[in-house]
């Protein structure tokens, strides 16, 4: 149960983040651009990968790992999650499937985005 208690209160500390960087989407580009998607998928990719080494190097308790990477990162954004296994596909030297998890993660993401769109579309009219 504790478990849950520290996910939830990492994952609400990083779902604040979020919506606090959501606002540079309208103070610097208008709207034009989702420049606060770009900027949490960018840095939480940087500390999801910061922490990571610093977690080879020094024990860290299994308590404080789900909060930080399951709650917080996970609240913040879920592409550092795929951003570090890429990275350690990479470091791996495993370059064909981490090729084929970017290429697929991106194409079926978007996809499904579009598949979900239209769903919702087509689930709408019958309700009108």
């Amino acid at each position: 149960m504790l478990r849950f208690f520290i996910i939830g209160l990492g994952g609400a500390i990083g779902s604040l983040l979020r919506y606090i960087m959501g606002g540079l989407d309208y103070r610097f580009s208008n709207d034009v651009f989702p420049i606060s998607t770009l900027i949490v998928n960018v840095t939480g990719s940087l500390v999801i990968g910061l922490l990571w080494g610093v977690i080879d190097r020094f024990a860290i308790s299994p308590n404080a790992r789900l909060f930080i990477f399951i709650g917080v990162l996970g609240g913040y954004t879920t592409f550092s999650a795929f951003s570090l296994e890429t990275f350690s596909l990479m470091r791996d030297g495993e370059y064909r499937i981490a090729v084929i998890n970017m290429a697929l993660s991106v194409a079926l993401s978007i996809g499904a985005v579009f598949v979900g769109y239209i769903a919702s579309k087509a689930l709408m009219n019958l309700f009108k």
